[in-house]
């Protein structure tokens, strides 16, 4: 079945009692049982609703899993995979990250007895390099946030194979329309739904996709036990937003490519973080693993100091100053005081997030509109 076909109609069942073509809003706590024990598949709505079991049977469809799982936030998400491991297990993550993940990593996890190796996975020798027999994740974000450096995934998941170490890929930048990391061998997928898959900026959400059993169940208790679940409104709207995914990532791309170009030539400008170009150090793997290169990039001025860029991430008319990303409407953002404020700051810097790096996540206007918006706002 083709991507768009796809989409549309990826866990859409018409209601059995109304023949309604979208999935009901089922908002209810518990279920009625005709006798102890004996309930048509619902119990409690923390362990099972049917709105978000549409979802993540459409989560599993889209990313080609045999399973999703539902959360209430990409974080929620994140943190289930980590409740995987025990105290003396090791990570080994992208040291370019979301700094919302790090957070979680550095601040949440360390303390109960996980140790994490920050590595630039762009390149697979420092993975093989670092891993160790305590060694049972590989965290990836490829491309990365906010530097946009790209992560061989088959490469990586054979490290993983043959260490018997489990590859989980934060797949948020690309989407499913543009990558499919458990077709390249990954062992989970992780989605801030939040952002490409619902689309319009309007929920919060997260997700897993993958394809063992045991390891689904294994996340489905962790998914009931801690109680991070999303509510039905919330599924309901990211169901929608997947239905459009593949026009909208369309329009991503093709304006992506359209400013990225301009900001590469504007004289003002220093560097421009976008894997599409020929010339970024891992371009012939992202044109390998991935369908296109999406309408996410950094950049910094040549004069790359933080002031100069708030005088940027200050002036913009068109895109707007704000965390997240992904929706219809085009965000500027400052990782530095932003996204990646929790990393410190010797760190960031070290792995190449200078305070002046201003991150868009170019929406679906017009194109012409967006780049006189960063004419404007560059001067």
């Amino acid at each position: 079945m083709k991507l768009a076909t796809k989409y549309i109609h990826a866990g859409a069942h018409p209601d059995p009692s109304t023949g309604a073509i979208m999935t009901p809003i089922y908002q209810t706590s518990t279920y009625v049982q005709s006798a102890p024990g004996v309930h048509q598949g619902y119990e409690y709505a923390r362990s099972q609703n049917p709105t978000r079991f549409a979802l993540e049977e459409a989560f599993a469809v889209i990313e080609n899993g045999k399973f999703g799982l539902a959360f209430a936030s990409g974080v929620a998400a994140t943190d289930a995979v980590m409740r995987l491991l025990v105290p003396g297990d090791e990570v080994v993550a992208a040291h370019d990250m979301y700094g919302g993940s790090f957070r979680l990593f550095s601040k949440v996890h360390e303390k109960m007895g996980i140790k994490f190796i920050y590595v630039d996975t762009s390149d697979a020798n420092n993975v093989a390099k670092a891993m160790t027999p305590a060694t049972k994740l590989i965290w990836l974000e490829t491309p990365t946030n906010p530097l946009m450096n790209i992560s061989d995934i088959e490469a990586i998941s054979t490290i993983g194979k043959k260490h018997n170490c489990m590859v989980c890929v934060d797949n948020t930048f690309a989407s499913p329309y543009l990558q499919n990391p458990l077709d390249q061998g990954a062992t989970i997928v992780m989605h801030s739904a939040t952002k490409y898959l619902g689309g319009h900026s309007d929920v919060i959400q997260g997700c897993l996709m993958l394809n063992d059993q045991t390891l689904r169940d294994q996340l489905y208790f962790i998914q009931k036990s801690t109680g991070a679940v999303p509510g039905p409104q919330d599924c309901f709207l990211v169901l929608r937003g997947i239905k459009t995914l593949h026009v909208r990532m369309q329009r991503h791309c093709e304006n992506g490519i359209q400013v990225a170009a301009y900001l590469r030539q504007h004289p003002k400008v220093g560097k421009v973080y976008w894997c599409g170009f020929e010339d970024h150090p891992n371009h012939a793997i992202a044109k390998k693993q991935m369908r296109g290169f999406g309408g996410m990039m950094s950049f910094t001025l040549k004069t790359d100091t933080i002031e100069a860029a708030t005088k940027v991430l200050s002036s913009t008319k068109v895109f707007s100053l704000a965390e997240s990303l992904g929706g219809v409407e085009s965000l500027i953002n400052h990782p530095a005081s932003m996204t990646h404020a929790s990393i410190p700051r010797d760190q960031r810097i070290a792995n190449g997030l200078s305070d002046g790096l201003i991150r868009l996540s170019v929406g679906i206007e017009d194109a012409d509109d967006l780049i006189a918006d960063l004419a404007q706002a560059i001067g």
